[in-house]
């Protein structure tokens, strides 16, 4: 698996850091996590193709981490991309079909696209759910920001494995999903000491990392108030495993 953060930041413009977006490439698929406004150029920048997308996961409903679909459904209406465009789909918590039908009805018919095309599929928010797909597996798991908030671990067929949290505060569910992996990906929206609920601090997520038993932490996420500081040492009250501060286009290969 190889995975590239495409948008390291939040909704707060910062111009080295995108909206939350992260692409994952396995087996020959594309698949997206998240897809926060810019996320289209980012791609661009990673050199990969939004035709390719296959599959995106949403972790929830929240602008910085869905505006980015408005731009995609959009580009893929045209009609050049749309009689050669393979079908995709589109994951979230239930409640996403309504959320996807809002946004076609706020545009008129600019976003609505064949039902052949694009597949919208809900997954139950209420507890950990697995799906098999092809190559791989994943769990969602309901995490504390909003109702419909779930993080993701993926599995392939080899047994690696990464985990993205998207936003969520302190919570056992998300210990759970995270237990063993090889990669985990945590938001960090704010320092020490200054908790917001629904986030995470660097020391929470290296607790986090720690309970988990996890081979690799990579934090993202970053307010502009967690940047001011010393994220590393931060993190480091709690966890004393591989850390990486997450930046736009990081590649890692799992």
């Amino acid at each position: 698996m190889e995975l590239i953060i495409l948008g390291s930041g939040t909704a707060i413009p910062l111009n080295h850091r995108a909206s939350p977006s992260l692409a994952l490439v396995i087996d020959g698929q594309l698949i997206l996590f998240d897809m926060g406004p810019g996320t289209l150029r980012q791609l661009t920048k990673a050199g990969l193709n939004h035709e390719d997308i296959t599959r995106i996961f949403i972790t929830h409903f929240h602008p910085d981490h869905t505006a980015g679909l408005i731009h995609f459904l959009f580009t893929t209406k045209n009609p050049s991309i749309l009689e050669k465009r393979d079908p995709f789909v589109i994951a979230g918590a239930v409640g996403l079909k309504k959320f996807i039908n809002r946004l076609q009805g706020a545009y008129g018919d600019c976003l609505s696209l064949p039902t052949e095309i694009m597949k919208i599929e809900e997954l139950d928010g209420r507890e950990n759910i697995t799906r098999d797909y092809p190559g791989f597996k994943i769990i969602a798991q309901p995490v504390r920001h909003t109702p419909h908030s779930l993080a993701y671990r993926v599995e392939d067929q080899q047994g690696k494995s990464f985990v993205y949290s998207g936003d969520s505060s302190f919570c056992e569910g998300l210990v759970d999903v995270a237990k063993g992996t090889d990669l985990l990906v945590l938001e960090s929206s704010f320092p020490d000491g200054v908790e917001v609920e629904g986030h995470l601090t660097p020391s929470q997520a290296g607790h986090i990392a720690t309970l988990a038993n996890v081979k690799r932490l990579v934090l993202t996420h970053f307010y502009p108030e967690c940047l001011a500081t010393d994220i590393t040492a931060q993190c480091r009250k709690s966890y004393e495993g591989e850390l990486t501060l997450g930046s736009d286009l990081l590649h890692f290969y799992i």
